[in-house]
């Protein structure tokens, strides 16, 4: 696996059609139910700061982490232009420290598929567990084990914009549910008015929903929904997005 680097600077690009409102929406809905008077976020895999300056806009106090410093770069550079305040530190989610104490814990966008193994995500959950409060919530979403399977592995995606272009191909990991990411990106440099190639790899992961659960018994959450929508949509053979919402019960 590697951080993302190149990608971290055209990453808002690609993702402008990602469902941030919805990811607020979620954490919204969870918040109000579970801890009413929770404002303050801890955002894991905050990437490019796009979420974090959202749920800031809402009356959150947020903090961002993320383990690629070029993500943090322009998250910092993002918030600075918005004349917000969101402080952002490079750390790995499985070994967090020195950032005080929340009420919730998102960590979305299918940022838990970089955790390779069974022992990275409980690292994670039991990481996360000292990060909150008696009675706060993690919140999270990962890729099913379908959509890994079945909508990632032997397929190819592209994209030939004006500005940018890219070839994304999926291959099967080296482990059961994984997905190796090859890309290669084709950015237009303005001055020369030339292609740049860039070309990175990323590695993904997930689990049956019975693994997660399991490992978030044993690091002292209660699970309190686990759906297969952003609404709460039950899950069936062909969800793409599965959902936790889990409550810290134990240390």
């Amino acid at each position: 696996m590697t951080a993302y680097q190149t990608f971290a600077y055209i990453y808002d690009e690609l993702m402008d059609d990602a469902p941030y409102s919805d990811w607020v929406t979620y954490l919204k809905r969870n918040q109000e139910m579970y801890v009413p008077n929770g404002k303050k976020v801890l955002d894991i895999g905050c990437g490019t700061g796009t979420l974090s300056l959202l749920l800031k806009k809402e009356g959150y106090d947020v903090t961002g982490i993320d383990i690629s410093e070029d993500m943090l770069a322009v998250a910092n550079q993002k918030a600075n232009e918005a004349n917000v305040r969101i402080p952002f530190f490079h750390q790995d989610m499985k070994e967090l420290n020195n950032l005080g104490t929340f009420d919730i814990v998102t960590i979305f966008c299918d940022s838990l598929n970089y955790l390779e193994t069974e022992e990275d995500v409980r690292q994670t959950f039991l990481s996360v567990n000292k990060q909150l409060r008696k009675d706060g919530l993690l919140l999270f979403d990962v890729h099913s084990v379908y959509k890994i399977d079945h909508l990632f592995i032997g397929q190819t995606f592209a994209i030939n914009d004006e500005k940018i272009s890219y070839i994304w191909n999926c291959y099967e990991g080296p482990y059961p549910h994984s997905v190796e990411h090859d890309l290669s990106f084709f950015v237009l440099d303005e001055g020369t008015k030339k292609y740049d190639r860039f070309d990175e790899s990323h590695v993904q992961r997930t689990f049956p929903v019975e693994i997660y659960k399991q490992l978030l018994i044993e690091s002292g959450f209660e699970i309190l929904s686990v759906s297969g929508g952003f609404f709460g949509e039950n899950i069936h053979d062909e969800c793409e997005r599965i959902f936790f919402s889990a409550k810290k019960v134990s240390s």
